[in-house]
């Protein structure tokens, strides 16, 4: 056995070491001949780069301060690991839109894809032919041309979730989240809510571990991979230990639905669906095309069902929210409402007669984001842009909080106030969209997106021409305060907050009470 005095050691140690540093200024001269500068951005220590500045509790707001000291364009290094954060619709477009040949790949996500088992889900998987057929086959089902033919699935969830809000206003966040998971398991699985009301559950709980786990450097394995081989016992792995338990609930959220769908269609039970759709286009010949397409399309329904029963949730959540606060607001959407409907539940054909409504909807994407932080692209290959050098394998990552709350584009950007899109009682065009940012950027932009709004505009309206939303009151009779705070993490929701639900009038509530059954 060789053993090796501390002095070997320490030669040994500034061996690999200078070895590495004088690879990495090889590389870096191979990339960069010009000698091009970084991106501004704050200066970090040798090694470790800017470790002890990288922000990881709303890192949003980190970065929006630093925008104002760097400009819209930041760069730094945590332990050799390049990242860019863009603060400006106009980087944005430029990095992610004209450029989307070199920005559209992700980062290898250690924790995510490879402890926690979410590498079957398109919105994380490497740029390539594997990710193109995933999202070709989710689009295919939820693209503007066809989300029509589940507006019945939509209106009748809505009225389902009014009427449980009737019946128990107090648990509005338990009806919302339950509203959306029955309304996305009807239509990708035709299964109803409350025979498989578990995956609410399952669903809820792998989300928490993507919203803790999204960003690259949450977790240190990210940014060591070696790490992943660590033991769950070992002391300190807390981290590993929650990376088993959301790879088990996440496997069973990926097949167990599936798995169903495909037992009722050999006993000829199954409800027309998009699963039983895709399930009919696979070739039935068993060849190992025909199961890898299988499992495209099991995965393509599964990433449905988890974006549909949970990240609308967080809009709506803040719609609520919002109402509570800005009473006006509330009164002017209702007062629309009353006119166009009259005395009767809206319909999606209502939509055109409700601008005010539509810009409201704006406001509750833009207000509230459910991504505030982009979901990181990566530089395919190095690249200068504006003067500066992009070295390959940069984690690049949109800001979208900073973009829809920029006070130039938005008057007031903390405040809820859906006029700002409307002239002359109409949507006006020349106002920045908050599509533009809430959905994510370039050639990784949600397919979901047609779907969920509109989820969204049925809820909303449904929610308003009946009932009124405001502050609840203490013991004393007093308004408890609503503070508009936002969880932590790649997927942020409203912190606690308490509302009164109360239907408008009498007749509005037979109008809840003739709508439909209860989910």
């Amino acid at each position: 056995m060789l053993f090796l005095s501390s002095k070997e050691i320490l030669i040994l140690t500034g061996i690999v070491f200078g070895t590495w540093l004088v690879h990495g200024y090889i590389q870096e001269r191979r990339e960069n001949p010009n000698n091009l500068p970084l991106p501004p951005g704050p200066k970090g220590y040798p090694i470790i780069g800017s470790l002890f500045s990288f922000p990881t509790y709303k890192a949003w707001l980190e970065y929006d301060k630093w925008f104002k000291i760097y400009g819209d364009m930041i760069y730094f290094k945590v332990f050799g690991q390049g990242f860019l954060i863009l603060g400006s619709l106009e980087r944005v477009y430029d990095i992610f839109e004209r450029r989307s040949s070199n920005y559209s790949d992700r980062p290898r996500l250690v924790m995510l894809n490879e402890l926690m088992g979410w590498d079957y889900v398109f919105v994380f998987q490497r740029y390539g032919t594997w990710w193109r057929r995933h999202r070709r086959q989710f689009h295919d089902h939820f693209h503007p041309n066809i989300v029509y033919k589940y507006q019945p699935i939509q209106i009748d969830t809505a009225r389902a979730f009014v009427r449980n809000l009737l019946e128990s206003p107090e648990k509005f966040r338990y009806h919302i989240r339950y509203a959306f998971a029955d309304s996305i398991l009807k239509t990708i699985y035709g299964m109803d809510v409350r025979e498989n009301d578990s995956y609410i559950g399952h669903a809820k709980t792998t989300l928490e571990g993507v919203a803790e786990a999204g960003h690259p450097g949450s977790f240190l394995v990210d940014i060591f991979p070696f790490m992943k081989t660590i033991p769950e016992w070992f002391p300190g792995a807390e981290w590993k230990r929650k990376a088993n338990v959301w790879s088990h609930i996440n496997s069973i959220v990926a097949n167990s639905l599936w798995n169903t769908v495909k037992e009722q269609m050999e006993a000829g039970t199954a409800k027309p669906c998009i699963a039983t759709a895709m399930m009919e286009s696979i070739p039935d010949d068993g060849s190992p095309e025909s199961k890898e397409e299988e499992i495209v399309r099991r995965d393509a329904c599964a990433v449905g069902f988890l974006g549909g029963s949970d990240t609308t949730v967080s809009t709506v959540t803040s719609f609520f929210m919002a109402m509570a606060l800005y009473p006006n607001v509330q009164k002017k959407a209702q007062a629309e409402l009353d006119q166009v409907l009259g005395s009767r539940l809206p319909e999606f054909n209502d939509r055109p007669s409700l601008p005010y409504i539509n810009a409201l909807l704006k406001e509750c994407a833009r207000w509230q984001l459910v991504t505030p932080l982009a979901i990181s692209h990566m530089s395919s290959n190095a690249d200068e842009y504006n003067g500066y050098h992009i070295p390959k394998g940069t984690y690049v990552i949109g800001n979208a909080w900073s973009i829809l709350h920029d006070p130039k584009i938005y008057r007031d950007p903390f405040l809820f106030n859906p006029d700002r899109f409307l002239k002359n009682g109409e949507i006006d065009p020349s106002v920045r969209d908050p599509t533009v940012a809430s959905f994510g950027f370039g050639r990784r932009i949600c397919p979901g997106r047609f779907f969920a709004d509109a989820s969204l505009f049925s809820t909303v309206t449904h929610v308003l021409a009946v009932f009124d939303i405001k502050p609840s009151l203490d013991k004393n009779g007093k308004e408890i305060e609503i503070k508009p705070d936002m969880t932590n993490g790649l997927l942020s929701y409203p912190e606690s907050f308490e509302c009164t639900i109360t239907p408008r009038s009498n007749e509005t509530e037979q109008l809840i009470r003739n709508s439909g059954l209860m989910v």
